[in-house]
């Protein structure tokens, strides 16, 4: 295969420049004749400089590539925050997760409950999510409103039913969303909200396939409103919003440590327990999240990792792969890794990570 390349560039006005071989227009030594004013670029508007033109090689000349070579010149990459970077100097570290979604509870927001949102804990997310996308990998968020409004407890009060309870939820999940989305964006985070149903003033609709792009681009992604129907949790949105995006994990930070065998607050002995599996979770009917959302992630093998949110440092450390919290299904592989050491590189960077 042969590939044209130009050889040199030369000036419009040139001796040697035929702008005949290279224009339909007309030749003069004014840019102005040469490139018809919709053609021209701002640069040449008032510029006195001939415009340059590129001259090819006969094919005479040309090399011809071997077969599967790239007839693509090589391009260096730009990360999401502007740092451009050279694929084949830089070694690239292989991390546990490439794409991950985060679930949040809307009481992990609230913090000390003095009020609905503490911007100390939405800081201390975005900073924690700014440090792992600068690493190249991909999140995306699921906030839940139980801070603001709570579906399930409302309902049946002053004739309130179910369905309209959700539906106030969803706007509550939405108004975190774009807390949350202001706060990373402040810290120079490339964020897109999308909403279950239409809110075209403050958000995106949700659309699976331009989600994927966003994530592909860098931004983080931040779906509100759960699954935009009644009757469903945000841990089902959030599992739902997993299978689709392909994300290989969820983690769903709490306020708890992980996954206990009893009760922490009323049995004081009671054990963290590292790995579960989906029919543990079922079986001894663990409060972690409810049965849809663990049924959903079973039957697409997504495995879940449940971690402290209050303690610095901790999403980071989920996010890159490190052990943290409980980790509920995935392979048998997967939970031997997690339960062993850790890559090194990976370690050095989450110890050295300050908030």
């Amino acid at each position: 295969m042969a590939v044209f390349y130009p050889t040199s560039l030369i000036p419009l006005s040139s001796p040697n420049a035929h702008p005949s071989r290279f224009s339909s227009f007309p030749a003069s030594s004014s840019s102005s004749a040469a490139f018809p004013p919709r053609l021209r670029s701002p640069a040449m508007v008032g510029s006195s400089s001939p415009p340059l033109v590129a001259r090819f090689s006969p094919p005479s000349q040309l090399v011809p590539l071997p077969d599967g070579a790239n007839s693509r010149p090589h391009a260096a990459s730009m990360t999401p925050f502007g740092v451009i970077t050279d694929g084949s100097s830089m070694p690239k570290p292989s991390y546990k997760w490439h794409r991950v979604l985060l679930k949040v509870s809307g009481e992990a927001l609230a913090g000390d409950c003095t009020q609905n949102i503490d911007p100390k804990i939405t800081m201390s997310i975005a900073r924690e999510v700014a440090f792992v996308t600068r690493l190249g990998i991909e999140v995306a968020i699921v906030v839940g409103g139980g801070n603001i409004f709570r579906g399930a407890s409302w309902a049946g009060c002053s004739g309130l039913d179910r369905a309209s309870a959700d539906y106030i939820g969803m706007l509550a999940t939405v108004m975190n969303a774009i807390f949350l989305q202001a706060t990373m964006e402040s810290i120079g985070i490339p964020t897109r909200v999308q909403t279950a149903f239409r809110m075209s003033e403050v958000a995106e609709p949700y659309i699976r396939r331009r989600a994927i792009r966003h994530l592909e681009k860098g931004r983080v992604v931040i779906f509100a409103a759960g699954t935009g129907n009644p009757f469903f949790t945000t841990d089902t949105a959030a599992a739902l919003r997993c299978a689709e995006i392909n994300a290989e994990v969820m983690l769903k930070a709490t306020n708890v440590d992980g996954v206990y065998d009893d009760d922490p607050k009323l049995n004081p002995n009671a054990h963290l327990l590292d790995t579960l599996s989906y029919h543990d979770v079922t079986m001894k009917d663990l409060s972690v999240m409810d049965m849809t959302a663990v049924t959903l992630c079973q039957e697409n093998k997504i495995p879940v990792v449940v971690f402290n949110l209050n303690k610095p440092g901790n999403i980071a450390k989920a996010i890159v792969g490190e052990k943290v919290g409980t980790l509920i299904g995935g392979s048998p592989n997967e939970q031997q890794r997690y339960e062993g050491s850790m890559i090194s590189h990976e370690l050095k960077i989450v110890n050295n990570f300050e908030i």
